[in-house]
């Protein structure tokens, strides 16, 4: 049972205040053997989706997590795959696997009828360079699963700023509710970002570069030391994080009750 339902019959006066609070402090809890507890109630109760990390599983664990979501929530969204556990939901799921973003690594397994509801709610996502797409991508994939309508300009780095200005200013036209930008090397996109624009901007460093720093230390410290106001950070390559963040900020910005 998950909280709504909780929820609802305790408003009909089929439950007391004292079972309802017992069931919600274990509803959306399942557990699977000894290796996973699933947090299905989550998108009901946070408005951000369970997310799979796939890493680290064996592609037999990644199975029955994805088929115990499907059972629950109708869909599980996963990420960091590789290719044997791609090969394995591919194998278990067959046209269920919804989307398969090998970019992003990440993967969405749906049964029919359970595609995120649009919100209204605007996110625009820019990458600094070619190399930080995969990062960004998995922001836009979380984006569109929370019910986001997501604009994208990759590319669009300081080393030609000027490629900057007309898919901004096309973003802010459309009303977006925030902004995620993906940078490495040097990380200073995102500053320049939130100085022009009047949404929260998303700091996205990622593990691209040359050298010392070249594994996103650089890009993070640099977003973390920005002097522009509007700014927050997520961890290196958090694209799933990132995507997380803007779409509540996106979200509420048009759902404010």
């Amino acid at each position: 049972m998950n909280t709504r339902e909780i929820l609802e019959q305790l408003a009909a006066g089929e439950l007391s205040v004292d079972e309802a609070q017992k069931r919600l402090s274990l509803a959306g809890i399942a557990a699977l053997d000894a290796f996973a507890r699933l947090d299905t109630d989550r998108h009901a109760r946070k408005g951000i989706p369970e997310v799979v990390y796939a890493a680290g599983k064996t592609p037999e664990q990644l199975v029955q997590i994805c088929e115990a979501l499907l059972e629950q929530t109708g869909r599980a969204i996963v990420s960091g795959l590789e290719d044997e556990r791609w090969t394995a939901l591919e194998k278990a799921f067959g046209e269920l696997v919804s989307v398969e973003n090998r970019e992003a690594r990440m993967a969405v397994v749906r049964q029919h009828g359970c595609e995120p509801h649009a919100t209204g709610g605007i996110l625009g996502i820019l990458s600094a360079g070619t190399a930080d797409i995969p990062v960004a991508e998995q922001a836009r994939t979380v984006a569109v699963e929370m019910g986001c309508e997501v604009l994208t300009a990759y590319d669009v780095g300081v080393a030609g700023v000027h490629r900057l200005v007309e898919p901004l200013t096309g973003m802010v036209d459309a009303g977006i509710g925030a902004l995620v930008v993906a940078a490495g090397m040097e990380g200073a996109l995102p500053s320049v970002v939130a100085g022009l624009v009047p949404v929260p901007v998303i700091g996205l460093p990622t593990s691209t570069g040359y050298g010392l720093g070249g594994q996103g230390v650089t890009a993070l410290l640099t977003m973390l030391q920005s002097c522009c106001p509007g700014l927050v950070v997520v961890n290196i390559d958090n694209g799933v994080g990132a995507g997380a963040t803007g779409a509540l900020i996106a979200n509420r910005s048009v759902c404010p009750d």
